[in-house]
């Protein structure tokens, strides 16, 4: 064959490759296109777990994520509620961790009940193809997609920060501490003894667990409230708070009482000088920020910019209540709520 029939040739070729080239990205653009938008719709389940639906600030995350599920549409939510004969029970969170590994769901968003005890059934689900968000509470030990939470250890360097501020001379306070082993309890403990522990005017005289329950500190407190009057008590939740004013009321005593997670009932009790400040840390922006980093990796690949989200927590006192999250729950105007913030590495 002569060279200028084999040029001929090679340029027949070359023009019949581009054309069949063309033509079939035309086709695979379309495709491409229709493949990403059922991509963006597809149907997810996805299971939210707590650590029990005794707790109103875990009812109200709950409502408000399942409220999200449905703004994202598509979704499948299942509501697990962790608690056990009316306690949080790591086994029983575990246990529908297990079952949702089973029935092959897409996503989990837990909020685990102890910061240790959960790993195991977290990181089966992760080992078996199924992306976990934690939120609220972190875990420690597995190998989760990302973490959405609220800055504890700075919430409770607010419990502390006011404290110095009410009581310029100092004097015995106690402090009802959380659940053992759940890392908002752990946070909101160490975030308060950074700020308490360098001043020596104010002496903790009481630093037990009430376990987040509002009737174990009620018995806590009224205990003993009958060895010492302290100048004021700090919280590491709401409920506590509310036994504790139950115990201070009935003992004809007014003591300041700080609480944790600015729920309606601690807003109104502010409001009307019966609880002297709370902590707000936005569980609604916390569940919604879950939910939307898990729906966004299973629906569009996308991996989190970074590992942790933290919403920075607010003191609440009688001076800003429309600040709060659930202001209007409580009759008051809502100031609405801000957005998370990425940090490099875990608060504690």
């Amino acid at each position: 064959m002569s060279s200028e029939l084999n040029e001929l040739v090679g340029r027949r070729i070359s023009r019949r490759t581009l054309i069949q080239g063309a033509a079939a990205a035309s086709v695979a653009l379309p495709l491409a296109s229709k493949l990403a938008g059922a991509q963006a719709d597809k149907k997810l389940t996805i299971a939210f777990s707590v650590p029990g639906l005794n707790f109103p600030f875990f009812v109200h995350m709950m409502d408000l994520a399942e409220q999200h599920a449905k703004e994202l549409g598509n979704i499948d939510f299942i509501k697990l509620d962790g608690q056990q004969n009316g306690a949080p029970s790591s086994t029983k969170q575990s246990s529908d961790i297990e079952d949702m590994v089973a029935k092959k769901i897409n996503g989990i968003v837990i909020s685990p009940n102890d910061v240790n005890a959960l790993a195991p059934s977290i990181q089966a689900a992760i080992d078996a193809g199924i992306p976990v968000v934690t939120v609220d509470r972190n875990v420690t030990g597995a190998k989760t997609l990302a973490h959405v939470g609220a800055d504890n250890v700075r919430g409770g360097e607010l419990q502390g920060e006011y404290l110095v501020k009410i009581l310029p001379n100092g004097g015995d306070i106690f402090e009802l501490k959380g659940q053992p082993g759940a890392s908002p309890a752990i946070d909101r403990d160490k975030g308060l003894h950074n700020v308490i522990d360098k001043v020596d005017k104010i002496k903790v005289v009481l630093n037990q667990t009430a376990e987040f329950a509002r009737d174990k500190a009620l018995s806590v407190t009224e205990s003993a409230l009958g060895k010492s009057k302290p100048v004021a008590i700090v919280c590491a939740n709401d409920d506590m708070a509310f036994g504790a004013a139950e115990a201070v009321g009935a003992a004809n005593l007014m003591i300041p009482i700080i609480g944790y997670d600015a729920l309606p009932e601690a807003l109104i009790a502010i409001n009307t000088g019966k609880q002297a400040a709370t902590i707000e840390q936005f569980p609604g922006g916390q569940a919604r920020g879950a939910l939307d980093i898990l729906v966004d990796h299973l629906r569009n690949a996308k991996e989190p910019a970074q590992h942790d989200k933290f919403l920075t927590p607010l003191l609440i006192t009688k001076d800003n209540l429309a600040q709060a999250e659930r202001a209007a729950e409580a009759g008051i105007a809502s100031a609405g709520t801000p957005a998370a913030s990425p940090v490099a590495s875990p608060v504690a």
